[in-house]
């Protein structure tokens, strides 16, 4: 057997084994070991199985990841964001779909300290969707905006997609951070805009309120103080050069607690979960990624990469085409895989083909986390969508929730059109 058809064969065993779900972690070394083994001989696969797993992990950029978890996951659990929407209401009640619109600027803000969709999409659920409710909002339409509006939390800083990609493509993750925030922000305007337009179109979708807050704008504003310290402090130091990624996540982390102190919500409970899901969380993370540093050996080996190349060379496919092949299979994987595990899986075989198209790694850690992004919204799987169904209960059928998320589908593939064409989208917004 050619070493070309040992690297296919592994990539449809481990496909397999993730249908039958075998956990994609303990897939990908399978996969790699057993398939390095054919390729050269065991002593080699035990070998890199010894030595892999210390020098992926022991890096200092994957040393950030469990601080900006433990940040979010405490900014959560303590509430420390929840002002947010409330200055976005106050500001925005009399804008067409107004609470719909301050759930998108909520995402955004929540974004800012979590690096995770499903955080992001959870904890401004609980808070936004009662209030669209209790003002006769349509159910699709306040479900569908939350669902959409958590991808954010992965696309603005801290991003945990792109500190791992960063660390596998050995590219700046402040300028990966900077294009994030680019691209997070459009994701946002694009959003509010579809909203706008459809509430323009069916007012009955989004009645107007019957009561405005008539509270101060400035207490309003003042109840955002702890994001905008979180902010100032981590992501102006960052981008200012004041201190690394690494560092920023132990500030984050030392920052979000000295905040829960001050706001008095730094309840033992509150830790306690704060530190539990950091660690499982973590804990996958770093399987899933030894997994997948295996794996890009096993591709490597077997030499798919190059005979990948070879293919589009023959066939003389144009970039925009090799990345708008690569947009539908990540699609597709969003269907059936989570984020993190569809981005380690194809890496090893889609950076040479984006290299030799000619794009920016840069750029294509940014757009693959759109990319990813977009998945958690698309069925039968959508991350986001069971994330919000948790949050609704029985009130909302899980039919519901897709047919709201299905106009933001469209807005995203229109966005991620625009910037495989006019990359400057993203680029114009990463340092030199």
């Amino acid at each position: 057997m050619s070493n070309e058809l040992v690297g296919l064969a592994g990539i449809l065993v481990l496909f397999v084994l993730l249908f039958v779900r075998v956990p994609i972690g303990i897939a990908l070394i399978t996969v790699s070991v057993i398939g390095i083994s054919i390729i050269t001989k065991f002593k080699v696969a035990a070998s890199l199985l010894q030595t892999v797993p210390y020098t992926f992990v022991a890096t200092w950029t994957m040393s950030s990841i469990p601080m900006f978890l433990f940040m979010g996951y405490l900014c959560f659990h303590a509430g420390i964001t929840t002002g947010i929407f409330r200055a976005a209401r106050h500001f925005l009640n009399r804008a067409p779909g107004g609470l719909a619109v301050a759930s998108i600027f909520g995402c955004a803000g929540f974004a800012a300290v979590t690096g995770s969709s499903v955080a992001c999409a959870a904890a401004m659920g609980r808070i936004a969707i009662p209030e669209m409710q209790k003002n006769r909002y349509d159910p699709a339409l306040s479900t569908g905006t939350l669902a959409a509006a958590g991808t954010i939390g992965a696309l603005i800083p801290p991003s945990i997609l792109m500190i791992i990609y960063g660390t596998i493509a050995q590219v700046s993750i402040v300028k990966l951070f900077a294009g994030g925030v680019a691209l997070g922000l459009l994701t946002a305007f694009i959003y509010i805009g579809t909203v706008m337009i459809r509430v323009w179109l069916n007012p009955a979708l989004a009645p107007k309120l019957d009561h405005h807050d008539r509270e101060p704008a400035l207490s309003v504003l003042l109840e955002t103080w702890p994001l905008m310290l979180l902010l100032a402090g981590v992501f102006g130091g960052l981008f200012l050069g004041f201190f690394t990624p690494t560092e920023a996540g132990a500030v984050g982390a030392t920052l979000s607690l000295l905040v829960a102190m001050l706001k008095r919500s730094l309840r033992f409970e509150v830790l306690k979960s704060a530190v539990l899901e950091t660690l499982v969380t973590t804990s996958a993370i770093i399987i899933i990624t030894v997994g997948a540093s295996l794996f890009t050996r096993l591709m490597a080996l077997s030499g798919i990469s190059g005979a990948l190349q070879q293919f589009v060379g023959i066939w003389g496919l144009d970039p925009i085409s090799v990345m708008f092949g690569i947009a539908i299979v990540y699609l597709l994987l969003g269907m059936f895989l989570e984020p993190i595990g569809a981005m380690l899986i194809t890496l090893p075989i889609f950076m040479p083909l984006v290299t030799m198209a000619g794009y920016d790694l840069i750029w294509f850690g940014i757009i693959v986390t759109k990319f990813l992004e977009v998945g958690m919204i698309t069925p039968p799987v959508g991350l986001n969508v069971f994330v919000i169904k948790n949050v609704v209960g029985d009130s909302i059928s899980m039919t519901t929730i897709f047919r709201g998320i299905i106009w933001f589908f469209v807005a995203d593939l229109i966005l991620i059109a625009a910037c495989v064409i006019w990359p400057g989208i993203i680029m114009w917004a990463i340092p030199g």
